[in-house]
């Protein structure tokens, strides 16, 4: 039951998670002041309905909760065609409390390259990139593999500045900055056996790099699926450092993480658009966090079909995450568990696609293993909206 209980929080934290990608990709209202001068105001929810296996309050029967698993309003604002801006909040079914996830400011130094400062997505990997709001399936985070998205700064974001640019007509993209990185634990169990008392304060480095062979992916916050309006086959490799990031007492090391991912949609595949994803991640904590240290793996495939189906279209998909880790015992309050540090998610669901990323419908079935652990399974139906 402790896991059942464990696992529903992760879920909930994992759903607060999640960026705002290009802004095309919403509706939104904007009122301009002249040439390149303008503010633009939406809002996204993700709502949910889940059942777990067990995960009622007795311990045998399965849980049945409906919750606001994410609430946002998006502001963004351009002075001139050289310096933008972006302010975003997230209140999620974690305890409903209100956040800035960005705040920050662009400096567009030409066509190709900008700066960014404040507090925004720092480089990463595609999921990261991503999010429940823009992957393949609405309220999806991948956290069981992309660990520092769901665990990491606030809501994947942390304050610092980063170089932004891309070549060769936006087919390579690259990102580089400098941030805080002093939240790398949020909700995972070593952030309980976290202290500060010995860091030296030290920042955080993150870069990615990304090279797309068909059509390019324009913009810095990304997308996981383009819904069979482009022809993607691209490459990424990200990571990140800090030198005495992991910190406990009697302990400091330093942390370390790198991830390669591959994403590949094709349109015109029989009647719609066929898509795969993969990911390979290594985390290293210098064996201070054994439970956050290891290696992990995710991979997807989906198909849309072209035929409308009433408002929109059907995309079945199936997913797989393991996260591999060091650790060979978790610490809880009440003693140890032995668990062997292995972490399995299998999902099957489908969309129902009304407007690409701003109206659509997902139900999945997942089956959760940790070794040590019985595994849960659970039932989910999101509906996601922005605009």
């Amino acid at each position: 039951m402790r896991f059942k209980l464990k696992n529903s929080l992760i879920i909930s934290a994992l759903l607060a998670t999640g960026v705002m990608a290009t802004t095309n990709a919403q509706a939104a209202g904007t009122i301009t002041f002249g040439e390149d001068k303008y503010i633009s105001v939406g809002f996204g929810s993700i709502a949910g309905y889940n059942s777990t296996e067990d995960a009622a309050a007795n311990g045998n029967d399965r849980s049945n909760d409906f919750s606001m698993n994410s609430a946002r309003i998006y502001i963004s604002g351009s002075m001139n065609k050289y310096i933008k801006g972006m302010l975003n909040t997230e209140s999620s079914g974690t305890g409903g409390a209100t956040e800035v996830i960005d705040a920050n400011v662009q400096f567009q130094l030409t066509d190709d390259i900008a700066i960014w400062a404040g507090r925004f997505l720092s480089p990463s990997d595609r999921a990261n990139m991503a999010g429940p709001y823009y992957s393949m399936g609405g309220g999806y985070w991948a956290n069981v593999a992309s660990r520092y998205g769901w665990n990491g700064g606030t809501i994947g974001r942390d304050d610092g500045v980063a170089l932004v640019g891309s070549a060769m007509d936006g087919k390579v993209g690259y990102s580089f900055g400098a941030f805080e990185g002093d939240r790398i634990f949020r909700f995972s169990p070593a952030a309980a056996l976290s202290e500060t008392s010995g860091n030296k304060d030290k920042l955080m480095y993150a870069g990615r790099l990304q090279v797309d062979f068909w059509d390019a992916e324009p913009g810095y916050y990304g997308t996981g699926n383009y819904f069979g309006a482009k022809d993607i086959l691209a490459i990424g490799i990200a990571g990140r450092q800090k030198t005495d990031g992991v910190v406990k007492i009697g302990a400091v090391g330093d942390y370390k993480a790198y991830s390669v991912d591959f994403l590949l949609e094709k349109k015109d595949v029989g009647p719609g658009t066929f898509s795969a994803e993969a990911a390979y991640y290594d985390y290293d904590t210098d064996d201070v966090f054994l439970s956050e240290q290891g290696k992990a793996y995710s991979a997807g495939m989906g198909y849309l079909f072209n035929s409308k189906v009433g408002w929109g279209q059907f995309m079945p998909f199936v997913r797989y995450q393991k996260f591999d880790s060091d650790a060979n015992t978790t610490f809880k309050a009440s003693g140890a568990v032995d668990l062997a540090g292995e972490t399995k998610r299998y999902e099957i669901g489908t969309n129902y696609i009304i407007a690409p990323y701003n109206a659509l419908i997902t139900a999945t079935y997942s089956d959760t293993k940790i070794s040590g652990a019985s595994s849960a399974n659970a039932f989910n139906v999101a509906l996601q909206f922005q605009f």
